[in-house]
């Protein structure tokens, strides 16, 4: 799993409510093994979805400083490992990268940025993926696609865009044009379905994000709660969410 949360994203629970419920609860889940965090923010790292893997196997693989959290809620310490950018670990025969990002970090309290934000570059023996966390845009896609690439999908942060913070996260286009430079086969659009943490219409990053990628690159856009396999997947061109528009 990549930054579950299924719970709402803010200290105090009315403050950044959901746009739907979790499409199946932490009970329902399979066993996990791995955890991974790309950065210490309430709408990434949510101790309500924590403290329920506190009891399990389950591994977490985070950037510098963020151990800080799990440790202090409980998490053992012999189950966490800690990444710089561009560390590796290798877990079976699947290769977890922390790879760079451009945000920030921080939680309730003075001490923003004492711990590092990173995104993800998953390698196996027969696909890639990478998961962008929260960025802006910026030279490090073309680096971790030299790396690491070609990547068979690219989870890309494409929601929560303003010019007043752009340097922090992606407008669509930027999240197209950063999977293009990933070598990606599909971008998966991410981080614009959970939670209003901007001003644009929820609607609005899945239109952009078609329009731009026109057919430079192939776009992934299961309906939320979708089993994919991606290997078998047809992607759908009608726009789901043209039909929630207008929903309570």
């Amino acid at each position: 799993l990549f930054d579950p949360i299924f719970t709402n994203a803010a200290p105090l629970p009315f403050l950044v409510p959901r746009f739907q419920e979790p499409v199946i609860s932490l009970e329902e889940l399979p066993p996990i093994d791995v955890i991974v965090i790309s950065h210490d923010h309430y709408d990434h790292l949510n101790k309500f979805t924590i403290d329920f893997f506190i009891r399990t196997k389950t591994r977490f693989l985070v950037p510098l400083g963020v151990s800080s959290h799990l440790i202090g809620w409980g998490v053992p310490q012999n189950r966490i490992i800690e990444h710089d950018w561009w560390d590796t670990t290798k877990i079976s025969d699947v290769e977890f990268h922390c790879t760079p990002s451009q945000h920030f970090s921080g939680r309730l309290g003075p001490r923003g940025n004492k711990t590092l934000w990173a995104s993800w570059s998953v390698v196996g023996e027969q696909q890639r993926i990478f998961f962008s966390g929260d960025s802006g845009y910026d030279i490090h896609f073309q680096d971790i696609g030299k790396r690491f690439g070609p990547f068979d999908v690219a989870f890309m942060e494409s929601g929560q865009y303003n010019p007043i913070w752009y340097m922090s996260h992606m407008f669509p286009e930027e999240a197209v044009r950063g999977a293009i430079e990933l070598n990606a086969k599909y971008i998966h659009p991410i981080h614009w379905g959970m939670f209003r943490l901007s001003t644009h219409d929820w609607f609005d990053p899945p239109l952009r994000i078609r329009s731009a990628a026109g057919d430079d690159i192939s776009v992934l856009f299961p309906k939320i709660g979708q089993e994919v396999i991606l290997s078998e997947f047809v992607p759908d061109v009608e726009p789901w969410w043209e039909k929630l528009k207008n929903s309570p």
